[in-house]
């Protein structure tokens, strides 16, 4: 038997789930996890099936059986090998708490992908990811070598098949052109204060404000910088007791949390691109463990 994942979005119509349900059940196919969410506003079907195919019917085979379907329903569906894991490259830049969690979440399989790589424009993790035997390039980043960096980036990419790309506090802007042709596929994670506040020493900045709450959001990347569709947020609570040195602190763990959850709920094709947002579908009760470890 072969587990399965399917996604589907379409116009919403009379009839999708029927249609899905039934030619899964016509192919031998037992749904174990199904969620779906009808976007009124926005006229926009989405749907995930979690199933497996007890006649052993591999991915590619009942994409080609479902064509009609799909084509029937003006569908972007797509079949996903439930244990594929998916080949991730990180980026990172001085700050390494995300790369640090992100590493201890793969290392003990938290996390089931394939790290091919860490790219970074300073020599300060090296050694860290050299020590966990993944293969860590340097590319340094001036304004005068901004162009040819980006092009050994896209080499790297391409060489090493990554299907994402993390931003694990990588601290460069990258290009439109490098965001378009990498679109829903490039992960960024960031502060998110209640004001925001921009440039340097955040923390700081948020400590002389007084905020209440702190926070991080990861969300795709886009030409607009920090503002492509959010995948996960989260917050915490400070107050007028703690100092910036606490904010920092508090604020990097829930940086790696909130950027771990996001790598999470992609990498198990629950995030749906649904214009400037997203639809993310949480794992099933009893279901987290099991994709946890792919």
């Amino acid at each position: 038997m072969t587990d399965l994942v399917l996604t589907v979005a379409c116009p919403t119509r009379r009839g999708i789930v029927a249609a899905v349900a039934g030619f899964l059940a016509q192919h031998g196919c037992n749904i174990t996890d199904s969620a779906q969410f009808d976007d009124q506003q926005n006229g926009r079907f989405f749907m995930r099936v979690s199933f497996r195919s007890e006649l052993g019917e591999t991915a590619d085979q009942l994409r080609a059986a479902f064509a009609s379907v799909a084509d029937e329903f003006g569908m972007a569906a797509e079949f996903h090998e439930a244990r594929h894991r998916m080949r991730v490259l990180l980026m990172v830049s001085n700050f390494g708490h995300c790369l640090n969690d992100l590493l201890y979440r793969w290392r003990i399989g938290a996390l089931p992908i394939d790290i091919v790589g860490v790219v970074s424009n300073h020599l300060t993790y090296q050694k860290v990811v050299v020590n966990a035997d993944i293969p860590f390039h340097y590319i340094r980043v001036t304004p005068e070598t901004k162009e040819a960096a980006e092009a050994r980036l896209l080499d790297l990419v391409e060489e090493s098949g990554a299907e994402l790309v993390v931003l694990a506090r990588y601290m460069q802007v990258l290009s439109d052109q490098f965001c378009s042709r990498m679109a829903g596929r490039i992960i960024n994670i960031h502060h998110s204060f209640l004001p925001s506040f921009k440039g340097a020493n955040p923390y700081r900045q948020a400590y002389e404000r007084g905020v209440k709450l702190i926070g991080a959001t990861a969300h795709y990347v886009t030409a607009d910088l920090d503002e492509g569709p959010i995948i996960e947020q989260d917050t915490v609570r400070v107050t007028h007791a703690q100092s910036p040195a606490d904010y920092v602190s508090l604020g990097r763990d829930v940086e790696a949390q909130v950027l771990a959850r996001a790598i999470h709920a992609h990498i198990h094709h629950r995030v749906f691109s649904n214009g400037n947002k997203t639809v993310v579908f949480p794992a099933s009760p009893g279901g987290y463990a099991s994709e946890r470890m792919g």
